[in-house]
Parts: C-alpha cells; sequence; structure tokens
C-alpha cells in the first residue's frame, strides 16, 4: 500500500492545481501541467523518480476477451444467459468521484500495491457499468474457484490478491483459449505448460484442469518474483514474458519499477497491470455499484474419486444420473469426454458431492456398461472431442433462414435454435463470430420442426430468450400427450433422445423413474418413435 500513497498525491496535486487556480490559467495551461512529467515519491527505496502518469483508454482489448467469452460454449452452457442490454456510451456512465475510487482501494487489504490513474478508473468504469452481466457471472464463478486458488497461494506464501490475475487472463473460463493459443484458466502456452509439467495430449489438457494449472501458475509466479522482487513486474511479465519486461527496462534506463516501464511495454500489457487493479476493486466493492453473483448452473459443492481404467462420461451420466454437461463443467480437462486412466496412471473425477455415493456403490457397474462400445478390447478407438467443432450433418434436417437484428450474437441465435455455433459459422461461412445486422443465416433444425422455429425471425429479443425453454415440437404431431386417465403424459422419442435428457424436460422426474413407469430393463434400447409414459411431479 506505500507506493500507492505516492501515485495518490500526485494525481490530487493535479487535480487541485487544476481546480484551485482555474481562474488563474487558461485551458491551455492547464493541459500543460498535466501533462509534464510528474514526479512520485517511492517511500519503499527512498527516492524519487520521473515517469508520465498513464492516462489512456486500453479498454478495448479486455472488452473484447471479456465478450469472447461470453459465446463460449462453456459460458453459454454454465449461465442463464442475460438478455442484452445497450452498451452504456461514456454520456451515460455514472460519474464517480476519484477520492471515492481512491478510498476503496485503500482499504483493500494487499500486498501488491493498488494505484490509481486515469487508466485504472477506466477498467473500474469497465467492469462496473459497461460490463455488467460478466462481471456478475464471474462473482459466481469466484465462489467455486477462489477457495482453490487462495489454498495454493496460501501453499506457497504468495499474496492472496494473486488470485484476481485469473480474472484477466480468462474471466475464469477454464476452457478460455487465446487467439495465441495461451489455454485456460491461466492461460498457458504449450511451452510454458510444459515447462511446469502440466500434460498436454489429446485426451487430456490440465492447461483447463482449475488445480494444476492453478498450481503451475503460482509456482511460475514464484519463479518470476525471484528475479523482479517487484509484483507490478512480476504480473506484467506473465502477460508478455520476461524478455519483454526486461526490454523495457533497459530502454528506460535500467527503472524497475511497472509505472516508469509503461510507456515501453506491448500495449495489452500497459493494460495489464490496471486491469488487474480494477479486477481487486470490482471483486471486493461490487456490492456498491449494484451488482449481484450470477452462479453457474453446476454444482459448487463437489468430491473427487480416483479413476484407475478407461471410462467415459456417458458411462457416469447413465448410472449415476450425473449430467454429462455437469461433468465436463466440473473436468474441463479431458477434451475428449475420456478418462485415459490405467492402473499405473490413475485420473481425477470431480462430481457433484451427492453422487459420490451412487458412484461408489455402482463403480463396477460405470466401469462395465457399454464397454465394448466405448472401449473394444479395452482400447480407445476413433473418439470424437466434445469441444471440437466437427459440423453437424444436415442430412434429413429442414432449412431455415434467420435475419440477424441488432443486440444478435452467434451465442443467443444457437441457443435459440438449439444448434451449436460452430455449426452456425460452419453453415454460413463465418469467422471470428463476425456477423451483421441484415445478415441472413441459414439454419438447420430436425426435421418437423421448422415450423415450430419459423416464428423466431419475427420475435422480440425478450421472446426469444423466453422461447429458447420450450421443449421443441415436430409439425407433424405434438411430443407429449396426455392419457386418457390424464395421470400419466405420452412422450414421443425423438431423434438424440437419452433417459437423461428427456427426464430434464419433467422437473422432479429421474432417470430411473422413467425405467420403472416404463418396465425399461436396458436404458440404451430406446428407439426412435417409442411412447412414454411420464408422471409429472407438481
Amino acid at each position: 500500500m506505500k507506493n500507492l500513497i505516492g501515485l495518490i498525491v500526485v494525481f490530487l496535486v493535479s487535480s487541485v492545481v487544476q481546480n484551485a487556480f482555474a481562474d488563474r490559467f487558461d485551458k491551455e495551461d492547464i493541459k500543460r501541467v498535466r501533462s509534464i512529467e510528474v514526479i512520485a515519491l517511492d517511500s519503499v527505496d527512498g527516492y524519487h523518480k520521473k515517469y508520465k502518469i498513464p492516462d489512456e483508454n486500453l479498454n478495448d482489448i479486455f472488452a473484447a476477451k471479456i465478450d469472447s467469452l461470453l459465446n463460449s460454449w462453456y459460458m453459454q452452457n454454465a449461465f442463464e444467459m442475460p438478455v442484452a442490454e445497450e452498451l452504456l456510451d461514456s454520456a451515460s456512465l455514472v460519474s464517480i468521484p476519484d477520492s471515492v475510487y481512491i478510498q476503496r482501494l485503500q482499504g483493500i487489504e494487499s500486498y501488491v500495491d493498488l494505484s490509481y490513474n486515469k487508466t485504472v478508473r477506466n477498467f473500474i468504469e469497465l467492469y462496473t457499468q459497461r460490463r455488467r452481466d460478466q462481471v456478475e457471472m464471474m462473482l459466481g464463478l469466484a465462489s467455486y474457484y477462489f477457495p482453490l486458488f487462495e489454498e495454493m497461494l496460501d501453499k506457497h506464501d504468495l499474496p492472496m490478491e494473486l488470485k484476481y490475475m485469473a480474472i484477466i487472463e480468462s474471466a475464469l473460463n477454464p476452457v478460455a483459449r487465446s487467439r495465441a493459443n495461451a489455454v485456460g484458466l491461466w492461460q498457458f502456452m504449450y511451452g510454458t505448460g510444459k515447462m511446469y509439467k502440466l500434460e498436454i495430449g489429446t485426451y487430456v489438457d490440465e492447461r483447463r484442469d482449475p488445480m494444476k494449472a492453478t498450481e503451475a501458475a503460482v509456482l511460475y509466479l514464484k519463479d518470476l518474483y525471484k528475479i523482479y522482487k517487484n509484483w507490478h513486474l512480476v504480473i506484467a511479465a506473465y502477460n508478455c514474458g520476461p524478455g519483454n519486461v526486461n526490454k523495457a527496462i533497459r530502454r528506460s534506463g535500467g527503472e524497475r519499477d511497472y509505472w516508469a516501464i509503461y510507456y515501453r511495454l506491448p500495449r495489452e500489457t500497459r493494460g495489464y497491470v490496471p486491469a488487474f487493479i480494477a479486477a481487486a476493486y470490482v471483486m471486493t466493492n461490487y456490492h456498491q455499484h449494484n451488482l449481484s453473483p450470477r452462479y453457474p448452473d453446476f454444482p459448487i459443492v463437489t468430491d473427487t474419486i480416483m479413476i484407475n481404467s478407461y471410462l467415459h462420461f456417458d458411462q457416469i451420466a447413465e448410472v449415476t444420473g450425473t449430467p454429462v454437461e455437469a461433468l465436463r463443467a466440473l473436468n474441463p480437462q479431458y477434451r475428449m469426454d475420456i478418462i485415459p486412466a490405467k492402473k499405473d496412471k490413475p485420473y481425477v473425477l470431480k462430481i457433484p458431492i451427492e453422487m459420490v455415493a451412487s458412484f461408489i456403490d455402482n463403480e463396477e457397474a460405470v466401469y462395465a456398461l457399454n464397454r465394448d462400445k466405448y472401449f473394444p478390447n479395452n482400447e480407445i478407438i476413433n473418439p470424437k472431442s466434445s469441444t471440437t467443432a466437427y459440423p453437424t450433418d444436415i442430412q434429413g434436417k429442414d432449412k431455415l433462414y434467420y435475419t440477424v437484428k441488432s443486440g444478435d450474437n452467434l451465442g443467443y441465435i444457437s441457443e435459440w435454435f438449439r444448434v451449436r455455433t460452430s455449426d452456425l459459422r460452419y453453415w454460413n461461412n463465418i469467422r471470428n463470430n463476425l456477423i451483421r445486422v441484415g445478415q441472413k443465416l441459414a439454419v438447420y433444425v430436425p426435421q418437423g420442426q421448422a415450423d415450430f422455429y419459423a416464428d423466431v425471425n419475427r420475435m422480440s429479443f425478450s421472446e426469444k430468450q423466453s422461447f429458447k425453454r420450450k421443449t421443441p415440437v415436430t409439425n407433424a404431431s405434438a411430443q407429449v400427450q396426455t392419457t386418457a386417465s390424464g395421470e400419466f403424459v405420452l412422450y414421443t422419442v425423438r431423434r438424440g433422445d437419452n433417459l437423461w435428457s428427456i427426464a430434464r424436460k419433467f422437473p422432479g422426474v429421474s432417470n430411473n423413474d422413467i425405467l420403472k413407469w416404463n418396465n425399461i430393463g436396458n436404458a440404451n434400447k430406446l428407439q426412435v418413435g417409442q411412447k412414454l409414459k411420464i408422471q409429472p411431479r407438481g
């Protein structure tokens, strides 16, 4: 907190000069006063340094990163997507005095200096006003990931506030991938991940393993601190590499202060420490801005089980009733829905705490279920990745067109039509998720469902958000019909259905309920067109 005092003094002096002497200086004089080099007191080293206080807006880099994460499969499936809001322009921002921000930053216990300047302010406004929905999602994810980060930082005696770096790196998305192919919560490049002994292969990418990637990141930060002995420089080096930081130090005449070398760093890295400070601010003071955590749609309380033989997520889901989507969210390191475990190389499976007993009680049945289908001759044969964008076959599907409206993005459109964003890109030759208002997109839906989706084009945004929760029906006949007695409904099995996907359409109904009501012995022998009796609850 010591360096903060010096920077605050400089910032306030600049403001006082402008306000107290406004009558005695014209605008050009004030402009010159605010642009000259200022002297910041470094009370740690005990001497003065000259440098320009940063005053630039770098929000575009980090806003684009946050927005791209919002459209990712993980975020689309882990959260109920918010209703699109108009992005605020500068004139619409709520103006909060600098003194308030400074006071709140001073109130945060932090070993890492939380300096304040206009660049920091810009990032605070990005988080608290321009990207509120995304920040509320990050607040919800933080309840799951921060305890893990804190445990690892404590283990290695590092400052707890370094956990906020993951906000800047990935917005707490464990499967985030940057344009430079950095992966995971901590955005490891392939080489750096290997250097810190992370397994990166066909079936497993430990850069996406929250526990192992966090330990690797902490060890990397620890090594960087041995070099710089300054947390701002460490944070900058984590982003752009020690080589770029060393060049900036050399070009600045040997200065080893982040703010002194600021304008010698790459543009993204210049925004990295201010964004970190803003993240620390908003994660601590979110309630001051009427932000509320939005929790992900996967279990927060979990337990781990050691797996010592090949296992597919579908086997676990079928026997324990745990949704495959939850298994993917809790175990993002497994790239193909396959745990490639062996007796001499076991792997960890994380599952909801309430499913642990079911797994243990039925462990043999889990491994044995459809063993020949998933692992013939106990080998992994030609798996398909759940995260790889294989285009969906359009044969036998109905084709329709959707006209892009203001505020639309591929993530929303894929939700409304229940298709993958990768398929939308493939069908329409789209790159980088860029679409324009008025553009017509081809969409392929299951045969017989064109009429069900035909009205999407004419709906308002809020109507489309409500529509996505409705159960698709074919134009030939409704899927759900009430029996004569009214006690049960009849559900017609569609292509792609399984017990779990059917059960989730009826709140309170489980896989086992459907098996019992229909005297089904083998859950894998459902037939398209088959009628199932369902007794809705509640």
